[in-house]
């Protein structure tokens, strides 16, 4: 199924501003294309050192808790299959 930019651009526009950083990093992420690891690849990486920042802070010690694809899916009605 094709997702429209107009559908992207809908749910970037009801993020969160604290949300935003997020969001970008994850996209741009997804631009890397072939050079991105694979998840058995990224299991053979030695851990790096780089402290977390406080935004990734704020997400580790939230308690909103973690949300599956499936629930999103349904509560923002997308129509496309995520983890």
């Amino acid at each position: 199924m094709a997702i429209s930019n107009d559908d992207i651009f809908k749910l970037v526009n009801i993020l969160p501003e604290e949300a935003k950083q997020t969001a970008y990093d994850f996209l741009k992420s997804l631009t890397i294309g072939h050079t991105r690891p694979d998840w058995d690849e990224i299991e053979q990486m030695e851990p790096d050192d780089i402290p977390l920042s406080d935004e990734e802070l704020r997400q580790l010690n939230s308690d909103a808790g973690f949300v599956t694809g499936e629930e999103a899916k349904r509560e923002f009605g997308l129509q496309v299959d995520l983890p």
